[in-house]
Order: structure tokens, then C-alpha cells, then sequence
């Protein structure tokens, strides 16, 4: 492996799901101008991450149509309906064999800025931790999310809990960042949906 691919920070964005709650399929639907995967995954590349893949399942076909101009991979995961974990493990597979990290990002976070995203790398890049982990205000644990590629075989391997358990196992070890409670909002239901609508609007969100 060269040193430069060595060094770079790949990005997962999980895209598979069904939506149930929402009632249609959250990814397809606008914000700031343009689809929420898609939106993700441009965020995810402005902010350095290289390659980036979207592991879609729900819809693939619908989902990667809101990607095909942007340097991203589209990897569709087939089992998604076991749960995230198999999205997690595809993405992984895609990507182990030429980063040093990667960082998992849930496409329907649209408050997960290119910001946020570089400094998840950045707390990786200044001592190497295992594990760089969101927390959002001062309790809650979610993604943006940096594994090491030491924890790749673990992520490979996990069961139901997602990476919950991978986390739970080396937090000792994990460089935690903090950032305010709302960052965490997502869109399960149509009130989250357009409670993101009335946020961004105006606000020029799209960077």
C-alpha cells in the first residue's frame, strides 16, 4: 500500500434504509435544493473524505440516480433489511484495503457539516486514536463516526447492535468530540422533515 493511500479517510455514508416511519423514502426527499443522500454524500466529499461510498439497498436504483454526477461509489447492499449492520460491513468491504480510517455517516443527519466531518479527521490524524466519536450535547453518541482500520475486522464481523458494541468495547481508547445537541436531529418522521425544512431555509445550508 503507497503512503498516500495509507493516509487517506474514506467515508461511509449508510443510504439503505426503507423509511418506514416517514412514509416514503426520506433519501429522495429535498432539502436545500437537492436530495438528502445526495446532499450527504457532496458533504462528505467536500470535507476531504476519499473515496466516499454510499451504501444504498431501499430503492438502489432511485437512490444512485441523485449521485451519478459525483465522485462517489454507489455499493448496494442487498441485505439491508437485516439491519444497519450489513450496511456498515458492505461499506467497510469497499473500502479497507486503502485507508487508514474511515468515517460512517448517516445520510439522513442533514445538521453534519463539512465542518464537523474535517475535525472527526482531525482528531484522528493528531494521535491515532482507535475511535473518534460525535457526542451531542454532552450525552448522546452518534455518528459522524472515525474507526481506525485496526477495527475494521470488528466492524466486518458485528451482529444486530451496529457498531454500538465496537464503540462500547475501545471508548476507553476514543478521542470524543463534542457538539450542540440539535447537530444530532434526523429525519425519521414527516414533522422531522419539515422541521429541517423551516431550519435550513435561508440560511444558506448548502456548503
Amino acid at each position: 500500500m503507497s503512503g498516500g493511500a495509507a493516509r487517506r479517510v474514506a467515508g461511509i455514508v449508510l443510504a439503505a434504509g426503507s423509511s418506514t416511519r416517514m412514509g416514503r423514502n426520506k433519501l429522495l426527499l429535498e432539502l436545500d435544493g437537492e436530495a438528502v443522500v445526495r446532499r450527504a454524500a457532496r458533504r462528505a466529499r467536500a470535507a476531504g473524505l476519499d473515496p466516499v461510498v454510499v451504501v444504498t439497498g431501499h430503492e438502489h436504483e432511485a437512490v444512485t440516480a441523485r449521485l451519478h454526477d459525483l465522485d462517489v461509489t454507489a455499493v448496494n447492499n442487498t441485505e439491508h433489511a437485516k439491519g444497519t449492520h450489513t450496511s456498515v460491513a458492505a461499506g467497510v468491504a469497499s473500502v479497507r484495503g486503502g485507508c487508514e480510517a474511515a468515517v460512517v455517516v448517516l445520510a439522513d443527519m442533514p445538521f453534519v457539516t463539512r465542518a464537523m466531518l474535517r475535525e472527526v479527521v482531525a482528531r484522528h490524524r493528531r494521535s491515532r486514536p482507535p475511535l473518534v466519536v460525535s457526542r451531542y450535547g454532552g450525552d448522546v453518541t452518534a455518528p459522524p463516526i472515525l474507526y481506525d482500520r485496526a477495527l475494521f475486522d470488528e466492524l466486518a464481523a458485528m451482529d444486530s447492535r451496529c457498531g454500538r458494541a465496537v464503540v462500547r468495547r475501545h471508548l476507553d481508547e476514543a478521542v470524543l468530540v463534542d457538539w450542540p445537541a440539535e447537530a444530532s436531529r434526523d429525519l425519521d418522521r414527516p414533522a422531522d422533515y419539515e422541521g429541517a425544512r423551516e431550519a435550513l431555509e435561508g440560511v444558506g445550508a448548502r456548503g
